[in-house]
C-alpha cells in the first residue's frame, strides 16, 4: 500500500491485510478450508435477491452490524439508542398522518397503539423529525417476503409534533426466525445457534442537523432477549408492550423515548429495493 494516496484507505487496507494474514497463520488455514471460504463468500452474493440481503444478514449474525452501530452512535455517557438496520428496510415508505395505522385493513394480530418522544442529548423535545417505522407481521414475515400482504404493509413514516411526540397504530409484532435457507443458515448451524429474533419494532429518525438514528425496540417479555442471533438487544432498547383489556378485545400499548445526536444527516443504502 506504499503508493496508496488516500490515508484512510491505506489505513483500512493495511489493517485488513495484517489481520487476514495473522488469522491464516494463527489457524494454519488449509487449502481446502480456504477454497470453502471463497465459495461461502460467493454464495453470499448469489443468495442476495429482491427479498433479502444475505451480506447484511451474515454481518448481523457475526455481531459486526451491532458493533459498528454502537461504535458510531454513542452519546457522552458512552451509551447509544442505535441498533442494526437489518436486511429488510425499504426506502420511500408511505407518509402517514399522526395516529394512522401501518397495517392494511384485514391484517391479523393484536391491535397496537404506539407512541414515542424524540429528544436531543439535553432532553429537549425535537419537532419535525421524520419517523420511519417498519416491522414483521404476527406470522414473522415482512411484506416483501409474503405474497399475501399488500405492498408496503406494516411500513410508514410519521412526523414529530412540537413536543417531540409521534403516534401510530399497527398490530403487535411477533418474534421470527432470520432466513436460514442461505449462507446465514449455514453459519448458524455450524455454531449450533438458534435463528429466532425477539419481537421488535424498527425505527429510523431523521432531521437536518442530527445524525440519522437507526434502532429497534424489543418486547420485554420475549424469550429470546438474551440470545438474539444478531446481537441487537441492549438494555436501552428493551421496551414495554403492555396488553390492556378493552371492550372490543385486548390492545397492546407501547411508548418509548429516543435521543438524537447532533451531526450530519446521512441515510443508509437500502438493503433491498
Amino acid at each position: 500500500m506504499a503508493n496508496t494516496s488516500d490515508a484512510r484507505v491505506k489505513e483500512l487496507l493495511c489493517s485488513l491485510v495484517r489481520h487476514l494474514h495473522a488469522f491464516v497463520l494463527e489457524t494454519r488455514l488449509t487449502e481446502a478450508e480456504f477454497e470453502y471460504a471463497l465459495g461461502y463468500i460467493n454464495a453470499i452474493g448469489q443468495a442476495t435477491c429482491d427479498t433479502k440481503n444475505e451480506a447484511v444478514l451474515v454481518a448481523d449474525l457475526l455481531g459486526v452490524s451491532s458493533l459498528v452501530a454502537l461504535l458510531n452512535n454513542a452519546d457522552h455517557h458512552g451509551e447509544s439508542d442505535a441498533a442494526l438496520l437489518g436486511p429488510f428496510w425499504r426506502a420511500n415508505s408511505p407518509s402517514l398522518e399522526p395516529g394512522a395505522s401501518l397495517a392494511a385493513p384485514g391484517t391479523p394480530g393484536i391491535p397496537l397503539e404506539g407512541s414515542g418522544r424524540v429528544q436531543d442529548r439535553e432532553g429537549r423535545p425535537v419537532a419535525g423529525v421524520t419517523v420511519d417505522i417498519w416491522h414483521a407481521s404476527p406470522s414473522g414475515l415482512y411484506e416483501n417476503q409474503d405474497e399475501t400482504q399488500p405492498d408496503m404493509n406494516l411500513r410508514g413514516r410519521y412526523t414529530t409534533d412540537e413536543d417531540g411526540r409521534f403516534r401510530f397504530r399497527s398490530v403487535r409484532p411477533a418474534g421470527y426466525p432470520v432466513p436460514v435457507d442461505g449462507p446465514g443458515g449455514v453459519l448458524l448451524r455450524a455454531q449450533e445457534r438458534h435463528e429466532f429474533r425477539p419481537a421488535h419494532l424498527h425505527f429510523m429518525f431523521s432531521k437536518p442537523g442530527y445524525k440519522v438514528l437507526i434502532t429497534q425496540v424489543y418486547a420485554d417479555d420475549s424469550e429470546f432477549l438474551h440470545s438474539d442471533p444478531t446481537f441487537g438487544v441492549t438494555r436501552r432498547l428493551v421496551g414495554q408492550y403492555r396488553v390492556e383489556p378493552r371492550p372490543g378485545g385486548d390492545v397492546a400499548v407501547f411508548d418509548h423515548c429516543f435521543t438524537l445526536l447532533e451531526g450530519e444527516m446521512v441515510f443508509p443504502h437500502p438493503p433491498i429495493p
